[in-house]
């Protein structure tokens, strides 16, 4: 093992205020990678996962529901800049609908549960070192939010890009936060431990808790789901939903062969030359959502049983330190997934739930779809679907993939897509007022680069 690598990795998350058993999670992690460890789960040692329960045949008594509901809380995860379209601020504050940013609706969203029900349902955000303060902002706008003394935040971690050569902290002198890199959502556990919020929490009376990322709005506080997670027992669940060829990307769960036990394989888990095997969707008809469901009660047991140290799978992340510039240094960030501790709770579940609890926005396209009049804002300030099935979008990477740019491309608002069932956007257009598309709508490089107004595309 590089003493010297992980040695100035640790001092020097220490001298940056990181709390101990970050570092230690750290330096199990550290030693992983140094072994050759990669995360890897080859395709022989698992077995499909075929049948989960669904909500639709879920039948909880309201009292029950109600029960659990009053002792759940909100956690989002908060802590992505949207780097992949160009953004250097919090995802979470891009506008969405009405002008409204996906902060601002997760929060409204929360509030509107609140009063229908009655229910306390604190609202937490785990921000990272570059989201916390605008986040904050944004949420002084709303004075009914804090519940007791619980926080609206805590702090994700933060830890040392490796240098893929020899695994050495990196120095970048022309922006030196770009050293740093956040331990991917798997994080969660340890963040919730040292800012000391999960023993407030328990304190304060509640039981369970719900994870989702920002960036997806169909996460609505769900009475049902709190009672049936409370019924089972399990001290862990997770939202699954059925695959399309769409979703061949995504993670999914499946069953390890040497224990039985329910684990999360994602993209970076699988042996490139088994590629075929994860995106198989009829082999795994499932895939994580990546909401979660905790016994905040039972996973204060595992950490305590662990030291702190939630026995996560590595997973070995290889970037640039400067992700803008693929000339810059290569660098390895050490990550898990927030999913992956299915495996350490013995008797974790899972359930699958509707399409409509996963609208997340990863890319410009998600971004024209959740904008677009396909969706509508109901009181509850869900995003309700239109049409019976969402069409699908692609844009050109080249001048639509950062935000700036496709703003600039619909300064007038992004098409009507209700009679689509899809849009490709190919080459560099400019879109009009009140354009409509229909049917296989389809823009090339042949077509002008200003859509005039009015414009029908398709048919």
């Amino acid at each position: 093992m590089s003493t010297h690598g992980l040695s100035a990795a640790q001092q020097k998350m220490r001298d940056a205020g990181v709390a101990q058993t970050a570092i230690d999670v750290f330096s199990r992690y550290y030693q992983q990678l140094e072994e050759g460890v990669t995360g890897s789960i080859p395709e022989d040692t698992i077995s499909p996962y075929l049948d989960p329960p669904r909500l639709e045949d879920v039948t909880i008594d309201p009292f029950q529901a109600k029960e659990a509901f009053d002792r759940l809380a909100i956690i989002n995860l908060n802590g992505g800049l949207g780097t992949s379209m160009g953004m250097d601020r919090a995802k979470s504050l891009l506008p969405v609908r009405d002008g409204r940013s996906f902060l601002q609706i997760i929060v409204e969203q929360v509030l509107a549960a609140r009063e229908a029900t009655g229910s306390p349902l604190p609202l937490l955000f785990m921000d990272s070192f570059r989201t916390r303060e605008d986040t904050l902002a944004v949420l002084e706008e709303y004075p009914d939010l804090p519940v007791g003394d619980l926080p609206l935040d805590f702090l994700q971690n933060k830890e040392p890009k490796l240098r893929a050569d020899d695994l050495e902290p990196v120095t970048w002198d022309a922006e030196p936060d770009l050293e740093w890199c956040p331990p991917g959502h798997g994080d969660l556990y340890t963040a919730l431990q040292t800012s000391g919020v999960l023993q407030k929490l328990l304190d304060a009376g509640f039981k369970y808790a719900s994870v989702s990322n920002s960036d997806n709005l169909g996460t609505l506080p769900n009475p049902v789901l709190a009672g049936w997670f409370a019924a089972s027992g399990a001290p862990y669940a997770a939202e699954l939903c059925p695959r399309t060829p769409a979703d061949r990307k995504g993670g999914h769960l499946a069953v390890r062969k040497s224990d039985g036990r329910l684990i999360l394989r994602d993209t970076a888990q699988t042996p490139e030359e088994e590629m075929d095997f994860f995106t198989d969707e009829h082999r795994h008809p499932f895939f994580h959502t990546n909401n979660l469901w905790m016994d905040l009660e039972k996973l204060d047991a595992v950490l305590r049983a662990h030291d702190g140290v939630m026995p996560l799978p590595m997973i070995r992340n290889a970037k640039t330190v400067d992700p803008s510039d693929k000339s810059s240094t290569p660098v390895y960030q050490i990550e898990s997934a927030m999913g992956a501790a299915i495996e350490v709770f013995e008797g974790a579940s899972a359930i699958v739930v509707g399409r409509d609890r996963f609208l997340p926005v990863k890319a410009t396209s998600d971004l024209l779809l959740v904008r677009s009049d396909v969706y509508e804002l109901d009181p509850k300030r869900a995003l309700v679907q239109q049409v019976p099935s969402a069409p699908t979008v692609s844009l050109d990477g080249d001048h639509f993939k950062l935000i700036g740019d496709f703003d600039a491309r619909f300064p007038h608002g992004v098409p009507s897509l209700r009679e689509a069932t899809s849009l490709s956007v190919e080459g560099d257009h400019t879109f009009g007022r009140d354009v409509v598309a229909r049917g296989e709508a389809v823009v090339g490089p042949e077509d002008p680069a200003q859509i005039p107004d009015g414009t029908v595309l398709g048919g």
